[in-house]
């Protein structure tokens, strides 16, 4: 086992480089070739901008350098080329959408750094419906990881919810020793099945919110400035709630069904979380303010939907508010509020530092983000979104369909975000798929929601999303397992839930 796992690992490795490697030198060649060749129907600043696209695409997948460097890379080599200038090209990094995520990154390093999540979870698994059976306990981990991830990041869920899972099943193996036999966990199909549940729902619950997951908000911003259409916090998490809850369903299914457990209680389960509880301790000041911060901020996030549904669209309270509180200010006040919040006065301490904070921003995901937003915004003032959307919708003859167009994009995200960054996957393909259901006279909506909630699904690979990564190192999750049960969960994901929300769902919400 371990050393076909050793086999495994080099040939991913090798892959990995060969990957690199290939981006790395062909990536500037084919730029080259693109520009070179004379594209009728194109300006010289749209034929230029398609050549540097290609080599960011192309670098984006195969990841010679960082991706957040290749973001940044885009936007410079516009300015070098003439395509814009260098206020244009870097305008989208003052995005408002970039400081909601870091007022969402803020106050999620605020809860990790005062263990309110692990409160949060530990809370949900001390639930007397949960006990020591073995499938509660199952679904017990994945609700708290799901629902905790809706507001910190995946990975950092992941690697909360991963020790302890790794503590209940050293229960289990001692409960079994106890009783006369030795197990081997990598082998045993239960802590295959929760390590699963672990990445999975991490990757689930992060298409709760805007701020759950990159592509969420990627998606959104690209609608605001492309089609000017605004999706509020509030509209947002009526869809990502209840594509949450089917994404959910489904993977627990398939999980329980394909890794069972084969005991029906967990001796020393109940004993564990108490013992974790109890190492929380009473609630602390800093605890009591990052949970207030945190309040306010999803308080001043939900308010204009509760407007909406009492006082009308049009009601100029509703009017104000949106100007006064928007959602990247709603972020940014409860984030303020933990450098005003304080825990000793006396001493001047406050309920979070700026050098804790800054450690929690992914500066990385924010420069994706800003890069991504550039380069579409650049496609669509230069006119070669347009360019590509109408040459697709010719080659189609000129009618496509509302529900294979959604269903295409849908696919093409999963299977992008499968093989890279599901961030970098999005800003690929997430303009130009707005750009031809502009052209094509469809709403963007449907297709871009389809796009965020596909980038979520990328179960199959342990390169897919760092929750995989996560569990994977821990050598209870055979990479063939995580294929098999990640291809059934995608697909049945993408055709029962994620084509028909976007589509009808979605449509019916925003008319």
């Amino acid at each position: 086992m371990s050393k076909n796992a050793d086999l495994i690992h080099e040939a991913e490795q090798s892959f990995d480089r060969k990957r690199r490697t290939f981006g790395l030198i062909f990536g500037p060649i084919l730029a080259i070739l693109v520009l070179i060749i004379p594209i009728e129907g194109l300006t010289l600043e749209a034929h230029k901008l398609l050549a540097i696209m290609t080599l960011i695409a192309l670098w984006w997948i195969t990841e010679p350098v960082p991706i957040p460097v290749t973001s940044l890379l885009g936007p410079t080599l516009a300015v070098v080329t003439g395509v814009v200038t260098v206020d244009k090209a870097f305008a989208s990094f003052a995005n408002s959408m970039i400081f909601l995520f870091m007022g969402g990154f803020i106050l999620a390093k605020a809860m990790m750094t005062h263990g309110l999540d692990k409160r949060f979870s530990y809370w949900i698994l001390s639930r007397s419906w949960v006990g020591s059976n073995p499938r509660r306990i199952f679904l017990a981990i994945g609700l708290a990881t799901a629902l905790c991830s809706g507001w910190v990041s995946n990975t950092a869920t992941a690697a909360m919810m991963f020790p302890i899972c790794l503590g209940l099943l050293n229960s289990i193996k001692k409960m079994f020793a106890a009783n006369g036999r030795d197990i081997d966990l990598t082998e045993y199909k239960y802590a295959t099945g929760l390590m699963l549940m672990t990445a999975y729902s991490a990757s689930i619950g992060g298409v709760l919110t805007p701020i759950g997951t990159p592509p969420n908000l990627i998606m959104l911003g690209f609608l605001d400035s492309m089609a000017d259409i605004h999706i509020s916090f509030f509209e947002w998490m009526i869809w990502g709630g209840i594509a949450m809850v089917l994404y959910f369903i489904i993977a627990y299914i398939v999980l329980t069904k394909l890794f069972p457990a084969d005991v029906d209680k967990i001796d020393g389960a109940e004993e564990f979380i108490k013992e974790k509880i109890s190492d929380l301790g009473e609630w602390t000041r800093a605890q009591k303010n990052t949970l207030i911060a945190f309040a306010v901020a999803v308080t001043l996030w939900i308010l204009p939907g509760i407007f909406n549904m009492l006082l009308g669209s049009t009601s100029p309270i509703l009017k104000m508010y949106n100007q006064l509180f928007p959602e990247a200010i709603a972020a940014m006040v409860g984030a303020l509020m933990l450098f005003l919040l304080p825990v000793n006065f006396s001493k001047r301490q406050f309920t979070i530092t700026w050098k804790e904070a800054a450690a929690g921003i992914e500066w990385g995901t924010l420069i994706l983000f800003g890069g991504g937003l550039a380069m579409g915004g650049m496609m669509y003032s230069t006119g070669l979104s347009k360019w590509i959307g109408d040459l697709i919708v010719a080659s189609m003859g000129g009618d496509i369909s509302q529900v294979v167009f959604v269903a295409v994009f849908c696919v093409l995200a999963l299977l992008l975000s499968e093989l890279t960054s599901h961030t970098a996957a999005t800003n690929m393909i997430g303009p130009l798929a707005i750009t031809i259901a502009v052209s094509a006279g469809l709403s963007p909506v449907p297709v871009s929601v389809g796009i965020a909630l596909s980038a979520s699904l990328g179960f199959m690979l342990p390169v897919s999303t760092p929750p995989n990564a996560i569990v994977y190192a821990s050598g209870y999750v055979p990479i063939t397992k995580m294929i098999k049960t990640g291809v059934y969960i995608d697909f049945i994901g993408i055709a029962l839930i994620t084509i028909p929300l976007a589509i009808f769902v979605v449509t019916a919400i925003v008319g």
